[in-house]
């Protein structure tokens, strides 16, 4: 019994404030909260709320406002958070609603919030499509936008080239996709499948989701899916043996938050994960709250597996004292509603008549302007949407989270434009992978199920060097030599995966020599992928077979070739008309010159007998012969 008065004392004690704060000089604020009471952010967002407009006002008592909570429960259900923000809009007439908890509500009741223009502040609602679409949507947390760089950085410093997503099926889910794929590329790698599993899934369908995945090359896997999800598909893939040396997981940021709120199953499951999440300046303030934090709720919840405020609990403290602050600024003006004209009153016909509010744009727009340190950094709201801040990245070993690295936004290069950006560098420290490895995963494995690439080859007879194909007679195994073959094994040794080659002889002659293939045949064959998946050998590249198959570009080409000596001519040369022809050449054309001469020399002095000219003149006239003939005939005759 006296325990009993002691708290009830104590209660009035710590509840005085707040009940002589409601007097005729303060103004009250209206304020909804729609959260999943029964999850475990909820439970957190609530608490933290709680706190925060206690501390607040224990700070601030000269404050003319007060915010006046409403709590109501969405029952994890679209249906229920869009009655709770009706009953809120209709019948407490709030001047501004914080939640509701996930995208999927958000993406219906922030149209209510519009419509009646009144806030909807969401501290939880991290998808990046909510924000452009609403103007009264408000989003105290950061964006799922914003962490896919970190989670590129990733991929980019292990060399990874595919990745494999596993989203849930939800607006949460499939938020991220588009951002992720774009950062993706910036760091040169893709999306080689997408695993979109419901929140509702089954275990069975998880089971054969993740045996697909298993029987695929890559093995870096990225996670983007809710508490209640991720809980279910972790202990089923470490079940499966998926949490094994080779294998790298990388978890986003609401997951990675709430790693100290799972049971030791789940925990157990993720060791050597790879998670990132928001990085939170470690204050005094920071660790006062979190002490005073877990003691009350774990008073409150005490089968709770929470160990710490998660990221989710900081902003819902600062929405709280955000919205607080913004209240004060607008002063002290009663807030009223006033009638839509084209609503009209609420009824059975039209049950989203809404009432559009005067207090709730002010609101709004001093909440966008509100700028204080909170426990999560600096508070400040940049187009709707808490700004960006660096991302730390962890390491899951045991039951605790080792830093290995962090991740900064770009820093602007105002030197060389205003579009040039300085690329994050992030250094890693050690990391323990799954199955307690220390070396990185490559990021592909031949899968158990893997197939081999059908190489085609001729079997012909022909230039050897080039491409020589023979069948061991003992085994009948394919082999396979000649530059071709180096060639496209170089190639295949360059690709950023794992590809096997498997050669297949395809013969242009039976064992009597008749003919029974050609090239068009293998070309036919590599089209219908039943034999062959593609060929190697001296095909030439033609128009028909070009619309069947793809080639590469030519590497070599056939046809006749001079190789010639590289001579150096020297212009200044007098001589050079000497070197056209070589010394034999030079000397036989001398010969015949002179036996030429000397054949018409004998031949004139034959006819003309009585010649008068001087024997002096004899040579000279042999030189002149061969030269003008025609002359030479006239000048004897």
């Amino acid at each position: 019994m006296d325990s009993l008065l002691l708290t009830l004392f104590i209660s009035t004690l710590v509840l005085l404030p707040f009940r002589s704060s409601s007097n005729s000089n303060t103004v009250d604020f209206q304020v909804g909260v729609i959260l999943d009471s029964n999850s475990t952010v909820g439970r957190i967002g609530e608490s933290c709320i709680s706190m925060a407009l206690a501390d607040f006002y224990s700070v601030h008592q000269d404050y003319k406002t007060r915010l006046l909570l409403h709590f109501r429960d969405s029952n994890q259900s679209v249906v229920d958070a869009a009655a709770a923000a009706l009953d809120l809009l209709q019948h407490v007439r709030v001047d501004a609603i914080i939640g509701p908890q996930n995208s999927a509500q958000v993406n219906f009741v922030m149209n209510l919030g519009d419509r009646a223009q009144v806030p909807i502040v969401s501290f939880s609602a991290t998808s990046p499509s909510l924000v452009p679409r609403a103007p009264f949507f408000v989003q105290t947390s950061q964006s799922d936008a914003f962490q896919v760089q970190a989670i590129a950085s990733i991929i980019e410093a292990f060399k990874w080239n595919q990745v494999v997503v596993i989203n849930e099926d939800t607006d949460y889910g499939h938020g991220i996709i588009p951002y992720l794929s774009n950062a993706l590329k910036d760091v040169n790698a893709r999306i080689s499948y997408r695993s979109v599993v419901p929140k509702s899934a089954s275990d069975d369908f998880i089971s054969k989701e993740l045996y697909k995945m298993m029987g695929m090359e890559t093995r870096v896997f990225v996670v983007h899916a809710s508490l209640s999800l991720g809980t279910r598909l972790f202990p089923k893939l470490n079940e499966l043996g998926m949490n094994s040396p080779g294998y790298a997981w990388i978890v986003t940021s609401g997951l990675t938050d709430l790693f100290h709120s799972m049971d030791l199953e789940v925990v157990e499951s993720m060791q050597g994960f790879l998670g990132v999440k928001p990085l939170v300046p470690n204050s005094r303030q920071l660790r006062s709250f979190s002490g005073r934090w877990i003691r009350t709720f774990l008073g409150q919840n005490p089968d709770s597996e929470v160990t710490e405020a998660s990221i989710f609990g900081i902003w819902a403290y600062d929405t709280l004292w955000a919205l607080a602050m913004a209240a004060e600024s607008i002063g002290s003006t009663k807030p009223n509603m006033v009638k839509n004209n084209n609503s009209g009153i609420s009824n059975a016909a039209n049950p989203f008549a809404l009432e559009s509010s005067d207090t709730g744009p002010k609101l709004h727009d001093a909440l966008l302007g509100t700028r204080f340190p909170g426990l999560a950094g600096e508070f400040k709201l940049v187009n709707g949407q808490l700004e960006q801040t660096p991302y730390q990245i962890v390491n899951f070993d045991g039951n605790n989270e080792r830093l290995v690295a962090t991740w900064r936004p770009y820093v602007e290069n105002h030197n060389k434009g205003n579009n040039a950006y300085f690329p994050p560098k992030v250094k890693f420290r050690s990391i323990i992978w799954p199955g307690d490895s220390t070396v990185a995963p490559k990021g592909w494995q031949l899968p158990v199920n893997g197939k081999f690439l059908r190489v085609g080859v001729p079997q012909k007879p022909g230039f050897n060097e080039f491409l020589k194909v023979e069948i061991d007679p003992t085994t009948n195994a394919v082999q396979v030599s000649g530059y071709y073959k180096q060639v496209f094994e170089s190639v295949m040794a360059a690709l950023p995966y794992v590809v096997i080659p498997e050669y297949v002889a395809y013969p242009f002659f039976d064992a009597n020599g008749s003919a029974v293939g050609n090239y068009n045949g293998l070309v036919y064959q590599v089209s219908q992928q039943e034999q062959f998946d593609a060929a190697i050998g001296d095909i030439t590249i033609t128009y028909e077979r070009s619309m069947n198959v793809d080639f590469t570009m030519p590497f070599a080409d056939g046809g006749v070739s001079c190789i010639v000596p590289v001579i150096h001519e020297d212009p200044n040369n007098g001589f050079k008309i000497f070197t056209l022809l070589s010394k034999r050449l030079w000397a036989t054309a001398v010969v015949f010159y002179l036996a030429n001469a000397l054949a018409v020399w004998i031949l004139g002095r034959r006819i003309l007998a009585n010649a008068t000219e001087p024997p002096g003149q004899h040579p000279g006239m042999i030189c002149y012969f061969p030269c003008f003939p025609g002359e030479n005939i006239s000048l004897f005759f």
